[in-house]
């Protein structure tokens, strides 16, 4: 039993962090309404910026950096400036990202707060150089702060600072609910959640007090973590950034309003990982869940959290919604999809060594790519899993034929297939919640998977799982011939399973399915008046996207031999994310512009032998996403509703009001509403899928004038239905 308290206070340190990151997340959520993913990566801008100053004096700037002092810096003055930076790093971000998305629909404002984490990630190791700095990451830096004793309590080993970090946390929850519950901007501020406009006809500035709480809760961010980060990990570039995950899952638990359920739930979820820990060492514990099984906390109690309390967990009133991203229904035409093939063809034909090996890697992403676009610009379900996904099949390849000596095509086959009964299990959330709330679930899920599953020595060898050739009829396909890194037969076999798998994702998103997966996105509501099963369409749309990343990941196992937790991680599905949302989320255009952009990509070995600027790469992705974002977004936007108004005109819009509407073009919820109608005149046993169809079939216009355009214009939102006018809260 004391071994038991022992551990149980153990946990107390990196249960503060997760008390005081979980209290932020809620103060920013009731001052914007934003569920900010980057609160992690601040605080860990501050656990350099602090060890820097501790080295040597060093305070580092995004851009240079300069002596604040002769020799290193006192330890309390380097912990304030420390989480000053942190401060100064959340305003910026609330003025210069969060400020101007606060009308974007909740699509965009996700993609920011990713794009942020992975900045601010990118920029640290960047500009903490260990060896400029003159810095050793394997010691516990910052310099510890707090004191070392211990004491004896009831057979435990007590640590006195574990116990002043769980004070510090209980002492900010304490500040934070004050604040917002006593004082008078404070008042305003929780007034604001509740209806923005009337704040602003009190003469209130909303955009003012979620500046105060920015900055008040980067400085507490950063202050616990530099606090806390001699006890539960030193320095490293990336930790920090994921205690936002069961931060999330504490905030959640506090229905994003009550801090100090949340501060309760974070040290709780602290002792239990910690607990868990002591107990893996135990000899009746499973040795397959010795690994990662903490890791996987989080995501249990985000999923219990949102099936129990999803219902409850309140909206921020705002000034006005932005809309969906247009979606462009693709039309095969045999001429233009001949050419582009026989075009690539012929350029991996002409490139070898390295070049065709990105080119290989390029078309193997942008399959990856076109899942997030099936799964989030078409059907609207905020996914961060997709490299989980991946990698389950990747991993299950190697089993498949090694161990059980499956052979091609078949192993790929049921590779993807477990990947597709994953993704439907990370999916079962989408049934209770939608928007930012399922995008902390699935990166939940992302995280557990890695550490559980792909960090796992009992099911992943440290050592990398290895994966046969494929073959086929005899004929070897595989990916290395002598000195040859990438043969031409197994590049084409690449290029022909892409190729493939993309018309059908394009015969998919003109069919029913894709018009089931647009009248969900626009409105789930009016969606289900129209007939369409809206469970049993998520879950389709989980499984397919799971399917298509499952083969990616597959194939990127046949390209490398062997795999390890590396290629899956879930930095690496943000990057695919970023260049994706770059690229057009909504379009199979843009899922091959992110895989021509996408990690180990032709932009990055270009980036890597051409301006030798490789370690740049992530940087760039996190600033084509803030931009793409922030100035120019998908829905439109001001910047380009500026620019159209004063630029001249190809054709008169046909139809004015939310959004104008081109010839040809149709909404998401127009189809819906048509839908319904055909609903009702048609008898109660007509399936979902021919519904859809109906429904497309009424309400879609013609091609354009000239009969010439490759795409219907769909706008979702733009002409919202009836039925969702009556429905507030079907978002």
């Amino acid at each position: 039993m004391s071994d038991i308290l022992q551990f149980a206070v153990l946990g107390f340190s990196t249960g503060a962090v997760y008390a005081v990151l979980g209290s932020s997340l809620v103060s920013i959520y009731v001052a914007t309404g934003i569920i900010n993913f980057a609160q992690g990566s601040l605080a860990l801008w501050g656990v350099w910026q602090t060890a820097a100053l501790q080295a040597n004096g060093t305070l580092v700037l995004p851009i240079g950096s300069f002596k604040l002092t002769d020799g290193p810096t006192d330890t309390v003055p380097a912990l304030l400036i420390g989480a000053a930076s942190c401060l100064v790093w959340a305003v910026l971000a609330h003025f210069l990202v969060f400020r101007p998305l606060r009308r974007a629909p909740v699509l965009g404002q996700v993609v920011a707060s990713v794009g942020m984490m992975l900045l601010l990630q990118a920029l640290v190791t960047l500009r903490f150089d260990a060896d400029t700095l003159g810095l050793d990451p394997t010691v516990l830096i910052p310099m510890p702060i707090l004191p070392s004793d211990t004491f004896t309590l009831a057979g435990a080993t007590i640590a006195v600072s574990n116990l002043i970090l769980a004070g510090i946390a209980i002492a900010i929850a304490a500040g934070m609910w004050a604040y917002l519950r006593f004082t008078k901007i404070g008042t305003a501020t929780r007034a604001g959640a509740e209806d923005e406009r009337a704040l602003r006809l009190l003469g209130y500035s909303p955009d003012r007090l979620a500046a105060l709480v920015w900055g008040a809760t980067g400085f507490v961010s950063g202050l616990i973590v530099v606090l806390a980060a001699p006890a539960i990990g030193g320095l490293d570039p990336t930790s920090y950034m994921f205690y936002v995950v069961p931060a999330l899952s504490v905030a959640l638990v506090g229905r994003l309003t009550s801090i100090g359920t949340v501060c309760a739930a974070g040290l709780g979820l602290g002792a239990l990982q910690q607990i868990l820990l002591f107990a893996t060492t135990k000899d009746w514990w499973p040795s397959w869940a010795q690994a990662g099984v903490g890791d996987a906390i989080p995501f249990v109690i985000v999923v219990i959290a949102l099936f129990a309390l999803g219902r409850s967990i309140p909206e921020r009133g705002s000034a006005g919604v932005g809309r969906l991203p247009r979606v462009s229904v693709p039309r095969l035409r045999p001429l233009p999809v001949t050419g582009a093939v026989v075009a690539a063809g012929l350029v991996i034909a002409l490139t070898s060594g390295t070049w065709r090996f990105s080119l290989v890697m390029s078309a193997i992403f942008a399959l990856i790519a076109v899942s997030v676009v099936l799964l989030t610009g078409y059907l609207g379900q905020i996914s961060l899993a997709t490299m989980a996904f991946a990698g389950a099949a990747g991993f299950a390849l190697s089993k498949l034929t090694t161990n059980a000596g499956v052979p091609f095509p078949f192993s790929l086959f049921l590779a993807a297939v477990v990947s597709t009964l994953l993704g439907v299990v990370v999916g079962v959330p989408a049934l209770r919640i939608r928007g930012a709330q399922l995008a902390v679930a699935t990166v939940a899920a992302a995280l557990a998977i890695e550490a559980f599953v792909f960090n796992n020595p009992s099911l992943t060898p440290y050592s990398g799982a290895l994966i046969k050739d494929p073959s086929l009829f005899g004929y070897s396909l595989a990916v290395r011939e002598g000195t040859n890194i990438i043969t031409l037969r197994f590049s084409y076999l690449v290029l022909a399973v892409v190729v493939l798998l993309l018309i059908a994702v394009a015969r998919l998103f003109g069919g029913a399915t894709g018009r089931a997966f647009l009248a969900v996105r626009s409105n789930e509501r009016a969606a289900s008046s129209a007939g369409v099963d809206v469970a049993a369409t998520k879950l389709l749309g989980f499984a397919i996207a799971s399917f298509l990343a499952g083969i990616g990941g597959g194939l990127i196992g046949y390209s490398s031999g062997q795999l390890s937790a590396a290629s899956f991680t879930v930095l690496v599905g943000l990057t695919v994310l970023a260049m994706t949302y770059v690229g057009g989320i909504t379009t199979i255009t843009g899922a091959v512009i992110a895989g021509l952009a996408g990690p180990l990509g032709v932009l990055y070995l270009f980036l890597n032998q051409s301006l030798d600027l490789s370690k740049y790469y992530t940087l760039i992705a996190a600033l084509g996403m803030l931009l793409r974002a922030v100035v120019f977004p998908p829905d439109g936007g001001p910047l380009q509703e500026w620019l159209a108004a004063r630029l001249p005109r190809r054709t008169p819009a046909l139809a004015t009001g939310a959004g104008s509407v081109t010839a040809g073009s149709v909404t998401a919820g127009t189809a819906a509403t048509s839908a319904g109608a055909a609903a009702a005149s048609t008898a109660a046993a007509t399936s979902t899928a021919s519904t859809a169809s109906t429904a497309s079939t009424a309400s879609a216009g013609p091609a354009g004038p000239d009969n010439s355009t490759d795409s219907d214009t769909v706008t979702a939102g733009d002409a919202a239905p009836s039925i969702a006018s009556r429905s507030a809260d079907a978002r």
